[in-house]
């Protein structure tokens, strides 16, 4: 049965008998999905090292090229970001297995078309720019699961499960940084795959002339997805109570990539204004964020209309925009983090004080991906240890005061290393700090998360959930930015000050609407 009409989770002995089974299997082939979306998204991380590596020039200054790079997983946060809006309110109009399935699919665009296009290294650098845009496609994915699995299961447990499906598939993002390195070396596909690019020059363990297969950063994803748009398809359910206008498969499906491509479109006026027209980003991202609500609003077709208007009413609640903020500060920075990590240890410490290459550097490689995976990892705890105390916003508040102390810490340590002789002597703290501080954004995410099933009834919390991820989600965006801006003016430590004073801002808002005593809500 496709699709269930009785649903009471609420209920012990339903939930016993029979919703605990259905809801854990939605839940085990939603996790790999979500894992698949952030390593498509997330990819560009691991791509841009290796194009610097191999000579991919679009500029022949420099810095200018560096700034380049660095805006390919910044598209493609904006662009994921953007795709999250419409992926907030899909749920409702198309039904959990039907979007599940459809969003799994598109993924497919991004990664095939990535792998043919890194198979040459004098691909213009609008190509780049298209297919870093539409792996947005897995960043928007994040906003759909999340709500769909909120569905699934009763508020008890909403904290552990919820943490699981986003902590787990939020894996894929160290996953994919250390899978997509070993893939780079071996020619996966054969002929189909194309040939290998030798490295102009020795780098790290690895001899001129090396062949890296970069395309399979793209490629490796495509059999995969194969297999899990399959499961998605005649493994999950939808369910009538969280889809009550859901009528035939296909009419949801077109429903589904209508509402996306209205993200798409806006996503591209947003990047247009952002590459072409080189608009401050913070001018950029409200005018999109507009433009995607007000596409749904008004462009939809009148059936389509009337289910979004419903749930368009999270935005007349004022806790919707204060878990925005909050809930920003842990995933926006988790996902954010995730994206600039490798290119932010290449620039910190390979490279001396007078512009030449530190022989001694750390190679990205291998410890970029710790911190995505020990951020990932963490998120279930956060919201274990919320179900447990009984309070998602008290686990919020000590994880924020963390990330303070942690950011400022990493930032002490980024100042020592660009002006030593030998950076890599500050290597170790540096990189003990940084993973303390995705250690907290893992449980942050958790917390929060929690705390919106008690603050907001049921036929909201999904949309809110989906929301507030969407909107957090430009943290992919936004921080690889202002790193590449600051990396350019030779202060990154200035970005980390930056992060640190919005995260004291988010602790007073947690504590003074949540968390004192007197607050009024117990979340």
């Amino acid at each position: 049965m496709r699709t269930i009409d009785q649903w009471n989770v609420e209920d012990s002995a339903f939930w016993n008998s029979t919703g605990k089974k259905i809801a854990n299997r939605n839940l085990w082939i939603s996790i790999p999905c979500l894992l698949l979306g952030f390593a498509v998204w997330m990819m560009w991380s691991i791509i841009i090292v290796q194009m610097k590596n191999l000579g991919f020039v679009f500029d022949p200054d420099p810095a200018a090229n560096t700034a380049l790079l660095y805006t390919l997983p910044a598209i493609a946060g904006l662009a994921g970001a953007t795709l999250r809006i419409p992926n907030s309110f899909l749920i409702a109009i198309g039904g959990g297995r039907n979007v599940i399935f459809t969003t799994t699919a598109l993924l497919l665009i991004p990664a095939v078309g990535t792998g043919f296009a890194l198979q040459d290294i004098h691909t213009p650098y609008i190509i780049f720019a298209l297919f870093a845009a539409l792996s947005g496609f897995g960043g928007g994915n994040f906003a759909s699961s999340m709500s769909n699995i909120s569905f699934f299961f009763p508020k008890r447990v909403q904290g552990t499960s919820l943490g699981l499906n986003a902590g787990l598939g939020n894996l894929g993002v160290s996953v994919m940084q250390v899978l997509l390195p070993i893939a780079m070396g071996v020619s996966l596909f054969g002929v189909i795959g194309g040939e290998g690019i030798p490295l102009p020059q020795d780098i790290g363990d690895k001899v001129a002339g090396t062949l890296v297969y970069i395309q399979n950063s793209g490629l490796t994803w495509v059999p995969i997805l194969v297999i899990l748009s399959i499961a998605a398809w005649f493994g999950m359910n939808n369910l009538q109570t969280a889809s009550p206008g859901l009528k035939s498969t296909a009419s949801a499906i077109f429903k589904v990539l209508f509402l996306t491509l209205q993200g798409v479109i806006a996503a591209g006026v947003g990047l247009l204004l952002l590459l072409e027209l080189q608009w401050n980003m913070w001018l950029v991202l409200p005018i999109t964020i507009v433009l995607t609500l007000l596409l749904m609003k008004y462009a939809s077709p009148g059936e389509l209309k009337h289910s979004l208007k419903r749930q368009f009413a999270i935005f007349n609640n004022k806790h919707n925009w204060i878990m925005t903020i909050i809930y920003t500060m842990t995933f926006g920075s988790f996902i954010g983090y995730s994206a600039a990590f490798p290119k932010l240890i290449q620039d910190v410490f390979g490279t001396l004080a007078d512009g030449s290459v530190n022989p001694n550097a750390p190679n990205p490689f291998h410890y970029a991906w710790l911190g995505p995976l020990v951020g990932a990892l963490i998120r279930p705890v956060g919201g274990w240890i919320s179900d447990k105390v009984g309070s998602g916003s008290k686990v919020t508040q000590w994880t924020t005061v963390l990330m303070i102390v942690a950011a400022l810490s990493v930032a002490w340590f980024v100042v020592q290393a660009k002006g030593a002789a030998a950076p890599e002597e500050f290597f170790l703290p540096f990189l003990i700090l940084f993973l303390i501080l995705f250690v907290a954004t893992g449980i942050g995410n958790g917390s929060t998360f929690r705390s919106i099933p008690y603050i907001f009834q049921p036929e909201q919390a999904g949309p809110v959930l989906g929301w507030t991820s969407a909107v957090a989600a430009y943290g992919a965006f936004i921080i690889p930015q202002v790193f590449g801006e600051q990396i350019k003016g030779g202060h990154p430590e200035y970005a980390l000050y930056g992060f640190a004073i919005y995260y004291v801002i988010c602790l007073l808002l947690n504590w003074w609407y949540y968390e004192r005593k007197n607050s009024g809500v117990d979340c």
